[in-house]
């Protein structure tokens, strides 16, 4: 009898302690929606294109002015 006790006394332990926890209870779970802000259009600049080009013109215009001669002067 007591070996029966014994092993009905572990068995009883070892299934108290081997159920799962449920948190929160049996509820269904609540997912909520995203919600999702759509961003404003992007502005363009038309800088984007004429600051380049300005800028290769003024290089080009400084490339001219800055032209030697590879003869010396004869004065």
């Amino acid at each position: 009898m007591r070996l029966t006790h014994f092993v009905a006394a572990t068995a009883i332990a070892v299934s108290a302690m081997a159920t799962t926890a449920s948190a929160g209870g049996f509820a269904a779970t609540v997912i909520e929606p995203q919600v999702i802000i759509p961003l404003p259009p992007v502005q363009r600049s038309s800088w984007g294109i004429i600051l380049p080009l300005l800028a290769v013109g003024v290089l080009i215009a400084l490339a001219m002015s800055n032209e030697e001669d590879s003869t010396p002067n004869p004065s």
